[in-house]
C-alpha cells in the first residue's frame, strides 16, 4: 500500500524480492567516504544510485547521503543537492557561483550519479570522480569495470573496512583463482596492491612506496605476468615467482 502498487502483471508468475536499504548503513558508509576524502586531500565524494527508478531505497540512500554531507560536514562539503536548492531560489548564476567558491575554498564536492550513466562516465570523464559511495550490486558492477580500465582483477586490490570499530580485511579482488593455482602464472599484484592497502591504513606509508613504486618502474619496462605483458609494447612476460624476485630486487 505504501509503494502505491495495485496490480501485478503476472500476479501468479512473478518472485518479488526484499531490498533492506537502512538510513543507518547508508549514513555510516557516506560519512565514511567523506572522512577518507578529507584525510586524502580528494575533490569530491559521488553517490551512486538508482534512485530514478528505486524511490524507496537507493532514492533513500541519496537523500540520507546528501543529509550527512549537510549536517554532519556542512563546513567541509559543499553538495550539489545544496546546488539545485540555490538554482531553485536564487537563479544558476547564484548557483554556479557558491560552488567556484565551494571549489576554490577546498571543500569536497558531494554529487550524486545514476549508475548507468557512471559507468559511462567513468569511461569518458573519470577526471570527474573521486570516492564513490554506493549500494552494494552497484559496487560490484562498478569496481570491475574500473579494474577493467587499468589492468583487470589482477592487478585491483580490494579492502573490507569498518571505520567506526577499526577492524579491516584486505584481499586480491579475483579471489582464489583456483583455474590457474600451482601453474606458476597467476599475477600476484592484486595482494601486493592489497598489502599497499593494509600498510597505508596502518599508516606505514613507506613502505606502501616502496612496493608501489618498485610495481611502476616493472611496468614502465614492460615486465609483467602474462595477463599484463601481452597488452605491453615490447612487454615481456614473466611467471609468477620471476616477477615476484623481480619486485623484490627492486623495493
Amino acid at each position: 500500500d505504501e509503494m502505491g502498487v495495485t496490480k501485478v502483471r503476472f500476479p501468479e508468475t512473478s518472485s518479488f524480492g526484499v531490498k533492506p536499504v537502512s538510513k543507518e548503513g547508508t549514513q555510516r558508509l557516506v560519512r565514511s567516504a567523506i572522512e577518507y576524502a578529507l584525510t586524502h586531500k580528494l575533490s569530491s565524494v559521488t553517490l551512486v544510485h538508482k534512485g530514478n527508478i528505486m524511490k524507496f531505497t537507493e532514492g533513500g540512500f541519496k537523500r540520507w547521503g546528501y543529509e550527512v554531507a549537510e549536517t554532519e560536514f556542512a563546513e567541509q562539503t559543499f553538495t550539489m543537492n545544496q546546488y539545485e536548492q540555490l538554482k531553485k531560489d536564487l537563479g544558476e548564476e547564484s548557483a554556479k557561483a557558491e560552488l567556484a567558491k565551494a571549489v576554490n575554498g577546498g571543500k569536497i564536492i558531494v554529487k550524486d550519479c545514476i549508475a548507468d550513466a557512471f559507468l559511462q562516465n567513468t569511461l569518458l570523464i573519470p577526471e570527474e570522480y573521486s570516492v564513490i559511495a554506493t549500494l552494494n550490486l552497484n559496487g560490484d558492477y562498478i569496481s570491475d569495470q574500473l579494474a577493467a580500465m587499468v589492468g583487470g582483477i589482477g592487478i585491483a586490490p580490494g579492502a573490507n573496512i569498518n571505520y567506526q570499530t577499526g577492524h579491516a580485511i584486505f584481499e586480491a579482488t579475483h579471489g582464489t583463482a583456483p583455474n590457474i593455482a600451482g601453474k606458476n602464472l597467476v599475477n600476484p599484484c592484486s595482494l601486493l596492491l592489497s598489502s599497499v592497502m593494509m600498510l597505508e591504513y596502518l599508516g606505514w606509508k613507506e613502505a606502501a612506496s616502496l612496493i608501489t613504486n618498485a610495481l611502476e618502474e616493472a611496468f614502465s619496462k614492460g615486465q609483467a605476468t602474462h595477463d599484463l605483458a601481452r597488452f605491453m609494447p615490447d612487454g615481456q612476460a614473466l611467471s609468477t615467482t620471476e616477477f615476484g624476485q623481480l619486485i623484490v630486487g627492486l623495493l
